[in-house]
């Protein structure tokens, strides 16, 4: 079982921090078995966040201020337009974080194509990434951590926000590809809104055939 929680989509951003905070107390619950596996999902106020794998020319040269969080990857964006996820679930022993990582890659794959856009994984880096007609660029991110073999953080879909803010910094660390969203390859306006009832139906069907 996966209980799906939106918890804030436009207009109701929600700051990181309280983001975060949500996280850890839903993480805590899920240790626990207070609460079952746990899917939160939402938009948050503009952001960047740094993993801890983030170096000093990944930064924006500006002086933009970053948070610094315990999840794996590099630095990236967050932001209205931008519908994020965070599965918070118990991983099975033994544990396989990467395995984690490339389940969640394949669930993007499915929703993406629900709404025309056919995306895939690129070897040896993490994501959801779409061919353009001059780059390969990244439509989904992914940065998780595992605590107690619980998950915390998860996956960001860029649905229709602008991608002025990654001009601003190295995007997940990688500066020979591109950044895109799904109304830009799908050629029309798609929100969070319209991704998010996707994600939750294709995530509870992958759970449910799991705890089956």
């Amino acid at each position: 079982m996966l209980d799906i929680r939106m918890v804030g989509l436009s207009p109701a951003y929600v700051p990181y921090a309280r983001g975060w905070e949500l996280q850890r107390r839903t993480h805590a619950d899920v240790v626990s078995g207070r609460a079952p596996d746990t899917l939160l999902l939402l938009e948050h106020e503009a952001v960047y966040t740094a993993g801890k794998r983030t170096q000093p020319e990944d930064r924006p040269v500006d002086g933009t201020p970053v948070v610094d969080v315990d999840r794996g990857g590099r630095i990236t964006w967050h932001g209205p337009g931008q519908l994020v996820g965070y599965p918070i679930v118990r991983l099975p022993e033994p544990m396989d974080v990467v395995a984690h990582v490339r389940r969640i890659e394949r669930l993007l794959i499915a929703v993406l194509r629900t709404h025309g856009v056919d995306g895939y994984q690129v070897d040896g880096r993490s994501g959801v990434w779409v061919r353009r007609p001059l780059s390969e660029d990244k439509v989904a991110a992914i940065g998780v951590r595992v605590e107690k073999g619980v998950t915390m953080h998860g996956f960001a879909i860029n649905c229709d926000n602008s991608l002025a803010p990654f001009r601003r910094i190295v995007p997940c660390g990688i500066a020979d590809a591109g950044v895109t969203t799904v109304s830009e390859v799908a050629g029309a306006i798609v929100s969070p809104a319209d991704v998010a009832g996707t994600v939750a139906a294709v995530f509870a069907d992958e759970f449910a055939a799991v705890a089956a």
